[in-house]
């Protein structure tokens, strides 16, 4: 299992069950039986998404007496956004590029249909 703080944030953002809990929790604290609500399994299913988000600290849960709430701590998802990032970067050139190209292909061939 990946060690380093990124390759843990990717892994538990790469459950579709993991995202919406932490899109849930966008909107506040919930209760582990409040985030199982919507989905068709149990609530020990639900602990081990909820031990993952955890472990890689994109969620927190304290205690109030019986109750243990969760809550959303994105920072770690900010590093993951920052790495992802530079692909965006890199699509948009490359997009970019391809239009100049092509611009440039038009402009040299008389019979080329204008956009």
């Amino acid at each position: 299992m990946a060690t380093d703080p990124l390759s843990q944030t990717l892994s538990a953002l790469a459950d579709p069950t993991r995202r919406a809990i932490l899109a849930r929790l966008a909107l506040g604290e919930a209760s582990v039986t409040e985030l199982a609500e919507p989905f068709d399994m149990s609530l020990p299913a639900v602990s081990k998404h909820l031990k993952v988000l955890e472990h890689a600290g994109l969620i927190s849960r304290s205690k109030d007496a019986q109750w243990r709430p969760c809550r959303l701590e994105a920072a770690p998802m900010k590093e993951a956004a920052a790495f992802l990032d530079a692909y965006r970067r890199f699509w948009e050139e490359s997009l970019d590029r391809l239009d100049d190209y092509l611009q440039a292909l038009q402009a040299t061939d008389p019979d080329a249909k204008p956009n």
